[in-house]
């Protein structure tokens, strides 16, 4: 499993683990002052921090796999100027092709 799919697996985890503690929160909300009330939340606090960082922790991941992707494309371009001006030209005059058909 990658590395992406563990942190998915782990949010998804966290997430519904956030659903439970609520519903629990919310079972115990009648009894504001006793002990069930503040373990509860206390517990959807702490799941609710890390379900949070996890989330940051994957939009770091989706960025910086953006930037190397962009970085990449880019370097590709610049060693290969006239087969990308191809492949542009090619892709232009496919979408050209499939804008006149309507």
């Amino acid at each position: 499993m990658s590395s992406a799919e563990q942190h998915k697996e782990k949010l998804m985890h966290d997430l519904n683990q956030v659903i439970r503690d609520a519903e629990d929160l919310l079972k115990n909300s009648e009894q504001q002052a006793g002990e069930g009330y503040k373990s509860a939340k206390a517990r959807f606090e702490h799941t609710l921090k890390n379900a949070k960082a996890e989330v940051t922790r994957l939009e770091d991941a989706v960025v910086t796999k953006a930037k190397d992707a962009a970085h990449a494309t880019d370097v590709y371009v610049k060693e290969n100027p006239w087969q990308s001006a191809g492949i542009a030209a090619g892709i232009g005059l496919l979408v050209g092709l499939l804008i006149g058909r309507k």
